[in-house]
């Protein structure tokens, strides 16, 4: 498996992840019997295309892009169809998020010889 591919799995289990959670939002508090069964077939896929992605990114990198991703299009979600708030405290958040996952990136970089 090609680097490229493993990006390509990992981002294949970001939107799994994310779809996954949006039934579970859905399902009302696992009640609506009709999304439980597209939510845990979402997880399963999300961590079998994150185990791929292993293969070739660092798990550290790998989690933190995976979590971080997933975190911050669900909270996008939530704002834009689910009706959750928007204050700037949680927009900022949101950025401090990406400025994590960007810095385990850049030092993983950086470190290199």
């Amino acid at each position: 498996m090609t680097p490229l591919q493993s990006w390509l799995f990992l981002t294949a289990a970001i939107v799994c992840e994310v779809a996954a959670t949006t039934c579970m939002k859905l399902s009302d508090s696992l009640t609506r019997w009709v999304w439980i069964g597209p939510m845990l077939v979402g997880y399963v896929l999300a961590l079998g295309g994150l185990a791929l992605a292993l293969k070739n990114i660092e798990v550290g990198i790998a989690y933190a892009v995976w979590a971080g991703a997933g975190t911050l299009v669900i909270a996008l979600i939530g704002i834009a169809y689910f009706g959750e708030g928007a204050s700037a405290l949680k927009l900022a958040s949101m950025a401090l998020v990406i400025l994590g996952v960007v810095g385990l990136n850049l030092a993983d970089v950086l470190s290199r010889p």
